[in-house]
């Protein structure tokens, strides 16, 4: 009796409170003030914008002497623009990651509702951690092989626009790629991903991991390309330690329930 009343108590937990047109008001206010804080975020980097692109943008391709140069009439205006866009998602990534955490909370067990405020923090931290990995590695070293690889009669003048698109391929792709440990925890939490599955396909992962530095990395050189994925192999042991311990920790508080 004990048992099916907590089964109960549990169950009221998740489904109290919200139909179908107080989730779709939930949503609603959630996309709002992620908006409101893109908007903030972009707000921040347009006040400092010059002072972005000057110190933290365009730095790296001064440190290896790539020239850079604008194109088109309005290359100039697009790339602040963009610039703007991309430094203000930046910004304002935990704020939406805890507004998205905030519109799944009524859906979850109390227990696990008190996991968002964690669940954000260390998310945000994993997306920080890949953006300046790749910042700080990646694309010097792309960088410079690119301006030292070929024959000296031909000078490496870049159109502005261009670099600026592999500046933000390279740090949003880190960043996303560097969750991997977080999506582990709450797939294992969630009873949908085991350390053993992980384990199983441990070679097929690599495969998968040579790919995308394949894919991702815009030279062809093996040094940039496993710059890339060591990490990401690094990534996938911590995530099937993860996985191990969530998983004990789910199986462990399923007996204590019991």
């Amino acid at each position: 009796m004990n048992k099916e009343k907590k089964i109960k108590e549990v169950k009221n937990e998740k489904d109290e409170g919200m139909g179908f047109l107080g989730h779709l008001e939930e949503l609603r206010k959630r996309i709002v003030w992620a908006v409101v804080g893109l908007v903030i975020g972009c707000v921040i980097s347009g006040v400092f914008i010059d002072k972005i692109l000057d110190y933290v943008i365009l730095a790296p391709s001064l440190n290896v002497n790539l020239k850079l140069q604008n194109l088109s009439p309005f290359g100039q205006p697009l790339m602040y623009f963009k610039l703007i866009f991309i430094i203000g998602i930046i910004i304002s990534f935990p704020f939406m990651l805890y507004q998205l955490w905030k519109f799944v909370a009524p859906g979850l067990y109390m227990t696990e509702r008190k996991w968002v405020s964690r669940i954000t923090f260390f998310t945000s931290l994993c997306f920080l951690s890949g953006v300046a990995f790749a910042y700080f590695l990646m694309i010097p070293t792309m960088l410079n092989f690119a301006a030292q690889f070929g024959t000296k009669k031909i000078e490496n003048i870049i159109d502005v626009n261009s670099y600026l698109s592999f500046i933000t391929i390279m740090l949003l792709s880190a960043g996303l790629l560097f969750e991997l440990p977080m999506v582990t925890f709450v797939l294992s939490k969630f009873g949908i991903l085991t350390a053993e599955f992980m384990r199983k396909y441990r070679r097929h992962s690599i495969v998968v991991i040579m790919i995308l530095a394949a894919a991702l990395t815009p030279t062809t050189d093996p040094i940039s390309m496993m710059i890339f994925a060591v990490p990401l192999f690094i990534l996938y042991e911590i995530s099937i330690f993860i996985a191990k311990a969530a998983g004990k920790k789910k199986n462990d508080v399923s007996k204590n329930e019991d």
